[in-house]
């Protein structure tokens, strides 16, 4: 259950995140969808190390892991040109 709100409250944040009305709200946004992302990728990873699902998890730890850091260099990025203006 926590894996589906944490996975799902990332896409939500995100999509909150395209309509932020100030690069703040953008990042804002991005940085919960991030924190969301890094407890996915946890459950995902605890799923794993238990053995307790039948199905392969690597595809989707990898993808998570994928996710974490594509949303932490667009949130260096973004806070990065903030500090220049």
């Amino acid at each position: 259950m926590q894996l589906l709100k944490a996975g799902t409250s990332m896409g939500a944040n995100l999509e909150e995140a395209k309509a932020g009305q100030s690069r703040a709200d953008f990042l804002s946004k991005c940085r919960i969808a991030l924190k969301e992302g890094r407890e996915a990728h946890y459950w995902l990873r605890l799923l794993k190390a238990s053995d307790s699902c039948n199905e392969d998890l690597s595809p989707l730890v990898d993808e998570a892991n994928q996710l974490v850091a594509i949303l932490t260099t667009i949130i260096k990025k973004a806070s990065f040109s903030i500090i220049r203006k």
